[in-house]
């Protein structure tokens, strides 16, 4: 089975690469690790729905200027934090990771209906 490290590696690989449909395969699986660990099937599943229903605008928001980036040093600081048993780090820096999401979402929808009016 694939670990968060090496998930996170190939993860890295695609923003070497500047590929950022690969960097979003790469990230979901990332996510999708994260869900399968939580050992919470019911939070795994809610977060499994939650994910296929943004899954057309988080493609959109990796290619803003330096989001993939951003996401990188994000997830570097959850796998730190996991790596290290710290688990309020965790829980921290998967929030802000979330957070940040939420306002880069929120930043889109207001670009493209400014672009649309």
């Amino acid at each position: 089975m694939l670990t968060l490290e090496e998930a996170n590696r190939a993860c890295q690989k695609a923003i070497d690469d500047k590929n950022p449909d690969g960097y979003y395969a790469e990230n979901e699986r990332f996510h999708h690790l994260i869900y399968k660990q939580s050992g919470n099937s019911f939070l795994e599943q809610e977060a499994l729905k939650l994910h296929k229903n943004l899954k057309p605008y988080r493609r959109q928001q990796l290619r803003l200027r330096g989001r993939m980036q951003q996401s990188m040093a994000e997830h570097e600081a959850i796998v730190d934090a996991l790596r290290n048993g710290c688990p309020d780090q965790a829980a921290n820096a998967l929030r802000s990771h979330v957070a940040v999401q939420g306002e880069k979402f929120h930043s889109l929808m207001k670009s493209l209906k400014a672009a649309a009016e």
